[in-house]
């Protein structure tokens, strides 16, 4: 399997997805939404499905010596490490704000620990829906976009929307005093990321094997 991902980051991946990778650094400007970053993120994996389609990716996968199940797990590891990798740069940045934005940011969330676990409820539901739709053809990458990022933006927005809400103010504390009760939405955004990546597994491959390439 490892060179199965090898090939997808080596074959596959859009040459945006790097550049993407960065966009963690948006976490330093100040009074911006910063769940704009997992729709970037997102974005960065519909131009990756469209690049490989254009290269017919997924036939020449078929015709390897491997389980068509074998294609959707690289796939789906792909489209985790790179979300993983998004995120461990978002880090940096989140702390580094914390000295140079230390008045914090007016227009939504700020980069928490609770930030982080809506961030991977979002990659979840995105990964989901967008990996099923995909798979039941192997080519409608413009279909299964729209159809994930819609409810995947509607969660942003709702994140965004919830910290202006005075019951939900501490999730958009960046005070030690609130951490305990944002790290039960970080636990929840792992537990949703891991269950809901092996759901996408399981459902994409079923999709997949009725394919004829």
């Amino acid at each position: 399997m490892s060179k199965l991902l090898y090939k997808e980051w080596k074959l596959a991946v859009h040459s945006v997805v790097y550049l993407f990778l960065l966009i963690g650094a948006l976490l330093l400007v100040p009074a911006y939404p910063y769940g704009m970053i997992f729709f970037f993120g997102c974005l960065g994996l519909y131009f990756t499905s469209q690049f490989a389609r254009e290269n017919s990716d997924a036939f020449y996968a078929a015709t390897l010596p491997i389980k068509k199940c074998h294609v959707v797990k690289s796939k789906c590891l792909l489209f985790v490490s790179i979300e993983l990798a998004q995120l461990a740069i978002c880090i940096p940045f989140s702390i580094l704000r914390l000295w140079t934005l230390p008045e914090g940011n007016p227009v939504g969330i700020e980069a928490n620990a609770a930030y982080f676990g809506f961030g991977l409820i979002v990659y979840a539901i995105f990964n989901f829906l967008y990996l099923t739709v995909l798979f039941r053809s192997a080519y409608q990458v413009g279909k299964a976009f729209v159809i994930a990022i819609l409810p995947a933006t509607a969660v942003i927005a709702l994140m965004e929307y919830a910290v202006h809400l005075p019951s939900f103010a501490w999730l958009d504390s960046v005070q030690m005093a609130d951490v305990p009760r944002q790290l039960p939405v970080l636990a929840a955004g792992v537990l949703i990321y891991v269950g809901g990546n092996l759901l996408t597994y399981k459902a994409a491959s079923k999709q997949f094997e009725r394919v004829d390439l």
